[in-house]
């Protein structure tokens, strides 16, 4: 007969599959050319192209659809704080129902809310956030609802210039992995990286 052991899997049902994505913080424009800030979880890159996971219902989604140019502002572990301050708002108003019951709360002012900075972009009308390490300049390619998940977009998007904090840049060009650590969301906790396991060879 079998016997169970340490390795043996078990099937499970998580409530949400986030498990282990880094966090970016999606700047947008609104209507009165004032920026909004929307935490994401659900992000990937290939190339010049990052893919977002972004639901609907918010502010962030209705405002690519009016203006197709977003900031992709990857924070490092020390900013989870922050991160999580804006977790809670929202800058729909009214606030939609589904939000009102997960206590969201409308806030126009989300920098002063999380007491982040503004800083003018270059390429893209979005305002970056001064304290993140990453600012990507981006322009909306492509936007799909998934018919299987219509409460979510699937949003396209290309990379058009990127900003690196110089104490993490080397050789000009490229990012200093041993000075940088995205800001982990795993599972609804937050992590940075650990130590260096080692390096692929096209390092």
């Amino acid at each position: 007969m079998h016997k169970e052991s340490v390795q043996d899997h078990k099937v499970i049902q998580p409530s949400i599959l986030y498990y282990g994505t880094p966090v970016v913080l999606l700047t947008t424009l609104n209507e009165d050319r004032t920026t909004n800030i929307s935490p994401l979880s659900s992000s990937w890159a290939l190339g010049q192209h990052i893919v977002l996971g972004i639901g609907v219902g918010g502010k962030a989604m209705e405002n690519l659809r009016n203006h197709a140019e977003c900031v992709i502002n990857v924070p490092d572990p020390s900013l989870w704080r922050q991160v999580e301050a804006l977790a809670p708002l929202t800058g729909k108003d009214p606030v939609p129902d589904y939000k009102l019951q997960m206590s969201y709360r409308y806030e126009k002012d989300k920098f002063g809310a999380a007491g982040l900075t503004s800083q003018a972009s270059e390429l893209v009308q979005p305002s970056r956030i001064r304290e993140y390490p990453l600012q990507i300049e981006s322009a909306v390619r492509n936007i799909r609802i998934p018919e299987h998940s219509p409460s979510f977009a699937i949003v396209e998007v290309e990379a058009l210039r990127v900003h690196a904090r110089q104490d993490i840049v080397k050789n000009e060009n490229h990012v200093d992995a041993s000075s940088w650590s995205p800001l982990i969301y795993n599972f609804r906790h937050y992590f940075g990286l650990g130590p260096e396991l080692g390096k692929t060879f096209r390092a």
